[in-house]
């Protein structure tokens, strides 16, 4: 199996660095979920880990959850209610959701509520290198110390300034000693929440939360570490030069996978730009698995824009997929059949090329619906069961007329 990783700006043969093969996904903060950038995001790992594990290997998957940050603690703080509620409430629809898509669960799924004291560990860690320097209760990394800090970004330093901006990390901030490095260690913000540490009461920052939970549960080097592209920096960037400073002797990740970003009305759905489309408002229009074959008809690295029509339509072709499964037996299956299911499981083998499979099970209903053969039948369900569809089942949206949800 090639994977293409953001690393080396190119397809690799993907040759795990043990067993079981590990993966770290980076997860949601939990102010509201679960609107379609995530769902792909998460749909792109699922279908990688059940193609792993129908290659015969066995995967342990990390995804975690990132309850300590200041979105979360802003959207709480102005819904007025306390900021572990709003997360516990986020992380409930976000799980009914992974449900509903069939979106296998993390081994593990940790909070970083719950990994404070591992975390001042790894600040504490740092600081003994000399990678790490502490100012007025706030630790910060020395990013100018790490010589191929944002390599993986292909940014130029103004990029990387400007990408830093974008999250809250002012490169301005007086107390650095260089506008590139990033906090460790948060001092106290009026109204957050604190947690007490060798340098006074603060809040980890986003970046440490990662490196420790990522190296915790899977250790390192990671096999495959993932998520949108819009964390390629600073986040992970900001991973790897932390980590590789606690373990120079070996990379913190082998093979690094983004998921290109999911547009609607000509820009990136966000929820800080308020245009979000919700999987759980879509699942009773179209169901679950409509939504599934959606989003992975696309090129996973491609930023695509949401449009309810093309959905409309994707539920249609879903449909007729569906009814193509109906009374399948074990006879043997027509020769263009076997073809197809080679030419699927090639194009999952071509760094988890979705799109060319989506496509290839719309040829294969429709060789069912001219020939009535059942050995496809069987091919077909196999197939959506290694891509992740629930038995394939016909939800009553996905027999539903497209052209109501079109109109809605």
């Amino acid at each position: 199996m090639q994977i293409y990783n953001t690393l080396s700006h190119r397809k690799e043969l993907f040759t795990p660095a043990g067993d079981p093969v590990t993966m770290y996904v980076c997860g949601v903060t939990p102010y509201d979920t679960t609107h379609l950038g995530h769902a792909r995001t998460y749909l792109v790992f699922d279908v990688l880990q059940r193609y792993l594990r129908y290659q015969g290997l066995p995967v342990r998957y990390v995804q975690n959850v990132t309850d300590v940050d200041e979105p979360l603690f802003e959207r709480a703080s102005r819904l007025g209610v306390d900021y572990r509620d709003l997360a516990a409430e986020c992380i409930e629809i976000l799980l009914a959701d992974f449900r509903d898509l069939n979106i296998l669960m993390p081994d593990v799924f940790p909070r970083v509520s719950q990994e404070i004291p591992e975390i001042i560990d790894l600040v504490e860690a740092l600081l003994r290198l000399d990678m790490a320097y502490e100012r007025e209760g706030a630790v910060y990394f020395r990013a100018k110390k790490f010589p191929r800090f944002g390599a993986m970004s292909r940014l130029d330093t103004d990029g990387m300034l400007g990408a830093l901006r974008e999250t809250g990390e002012r490169p301005d901030d007086p107390q650095k000693e260089s506008p590139l490095d990033f906090h460790l260690w948060f001092a106290p913000s009026p109204g957050e929440p604190t947690w007490e540490s060798p340098w006074g009461p603060g809040r980890p920052g986003w970046h440490i939360e990662c490196t420790e939970m990522a190296t915790r549960y899977l250790g390192t080097p990671l096999d495959i570490h993932g998520g949108g592209e819009d964390l390629i920096f600073p986040h992970h960037c900001s991973e790897i030069a932390q980590s590789e400073s606690l373990t120079p002797e070996q990379p913190f990740c082998r093979y690094w996978m983004h998921v290109g970003l999911v547009g609607m009305d000509g820009e990136k759905m966000s929820k800080s730009r308020g245009n979000l489309a919700f999987a759980r408002d879509l699942i009773p229009d179209f169901g679950p698995d409509a939504i599934r074959y959606y989003l992975l008809g696309f090129p996973y690295r491609e930023p695509f824009s949401y449009v309810r029509a093309d959905l409309a339509a994707a539920t249609e072709r879903w449909g007729r997929i569906a009814a193509a499964i109906d009374g399948v037996t074990a006879e043997p299956a027509h020769e263009g059949a076997t073809a197809l299911r080679q030419r699927c499981l090639a194009a999952l083998d071509d760094s988890l090329d979705t799109r060319t499979a989506m496509t290839t099970l719309d040829h294969l209903a429709d060789l069912i619906h001219a020939t009535g053969d059942p050995g496809a039948r069987g091919i077909l369900r196999a197939l959506l069961g290694t891509i992740g569809f629930p038995a394939a089942t016909v939800s009553e949206a996905a027999t539903a007329n497209p052209e109501r949800h079109a109109r809605n």
